[in-house]
């Protein structure tokens, strides 16, 4: 008897690849992984981008459960909620692909 395609497995992974997959959230994640939590200033900083850009990565990440934020007086700390995408991110540094 052949096994079924698990749809559930499959649709959360491809969920999360789908909202990491860009060179800037894979930025964020790295940064976030090095320190505990950071601004939407020191973020932008760190990256070059612009406020609002930063601001839009950081929120589809919140939003899908890849970061968490806390708000500490006037600023908005970032935070790895699904600390697992560190370990993902590793994994697919180690993968030989031609990028075009």
């Amino acid at each position: 008897m052949e096994e079924q395609l698990d749809h559930d497995r499959v649709e959360k992974i491809a969920f999360v690849l789908k909202t990491i997959a860009h060179p800037m959230r894979v930025g964020i994640i790295d940064l976030l992984n090095e320190h505990e939590k950071m601004s939407v200033n020191d973020i932008t900083a760190y990256l070059g981008l612009e406020q609002s850009l930063t601001s839009h990565h950081l929120a589809n990440m919140k939003m899908k459960g890849i970061l968490g934020s806390k708000r500490e007086g006037k600023n908005i700390f970032y935070f790895l909620r699904m600390k697992e995408v560190v370990d993902l991110v590793k994994v697919l540094e180690g993968v030989d692909v031609i990028v075009f």
